[in-house]
């Protein structure tokens, strides 16, 4: 559908018209996509963007809407035929797809790819289990965007391996989106405790992660245990050879004083003796 402007006297009629005929196209008072929306994109630093959107269309504008994953972030009430945002925190949590839209009879708007490649984390640098579990390895990226391929490789003293699904009973990877999960079933502490290289690819490139997995031995568990019954087992010790040195010396302070109390007690049956016979 197109609006012929033949000369200045059906200009004035043809822009009382496009409001009707954006109407006609998108839906009264609804949103559309207005092709009429010219984008741009320029870094002013490695972490900040400015995007501009220019509404080439003659319309009455009586504001601007800039919008990301449904929430608001920036709204205004100018009139200008020209909107833009400053975008921070590339590469990673600025990414995405924002939403330039612009008041009008209807709202017209067109979306803004922010688009990098994988920024791809470890969940943790190390993750831990015990023989004979299942360890869980897990790596995400947050930027746009997803990441349609993961991968996953296993760093030995042989040399990097690429692990799959197919490779070994014991490992299994799900993958969905932005985050992958590696588990290794029936750990074992002399071929499972390596690192692990998680990459993601999307269509600008790819990135990888390290994480360290640490096997436990089975007893591991049992140490604090054993740490409390060896603690004991010195404190009664201990204990026992000093009640044992002690007690011969006790002994011996016990005939001394019976000795003593009874070289007392003769010395006063003597001296009451002696008196009686004085008398």
């Amino acid at each position: 559908l197109k609006v012929l402007l033949i000369d200045g006297r059906n200009m004035g009629l043809g822009l009382l018209l496009l409001p009707a005929v954006l109407a006609l196209l998108c839906g009264r008072e609804a949103e559309c996509t207005d092709p009429d929306i010219m984008t741009n994109a320029v870094y002013m630093t490695e972490n900040t963007m400015i995007l501009t959107c220019n509404l080439s269309a003659n319309s009455f504008v009586s504001g601007h809407r800039w919008l990301k994953g449904g929430k608001v972030l920036k709204e205004d009430k100018d009139t200008s035929n020209i909107m833009t945002y400053n975008v921070s925190g590339l590469p990673e949590e600025g990414s995405g797809q924002y939403i330039c839209e612009f008041l009008t009879t209807p709202n017209v708007s067109k979306v803004v790819n922010v688009s990098v490649s994988p920024q791809v984390h470890h969940y943790k640098a190390t993750e831990h289990g015990n023989e004979g579990d299942t360890g869980v390895l897990t790596c995400k990226s947050s930027s746009f965007p997803p990441v349609t391929d993961w991968s996953w490789y296993i760093v030995s003293p042989n040399g990097v391996e690429a692990i799959g699904n197919g490779s070994s009973d014991r490992y299994v990877i799900k993958s969905s989106g932005n985050q992958t999960v590696l588990r290794i079933h029936n750990l074992d502490i002399e071929n499972d405790q390596h690192d692990y290289t998680c990459n993601g690819t999307n269509e600008l490139g790819a990135k990888g992660d390290v994480v360290h997995l640490h096997v436990r031995s089975r007893l591991a568990a049992l140490w604090p245990f054993l740490g409390i019954v060896g603690e004991v087992v010195v404190l009664v010790t201990i204990i026992f050879i000093y009640e044992k040195r002690r007690k011969p010396d006790e002994v011996c302070e016990d005939e001394d004083s019976a000795t003593g109390a009874l070289k007392s007690n003769s010395g006063a049956n003597h001296d009451t003796l002696r008196q009686r016979n004085s008398n």
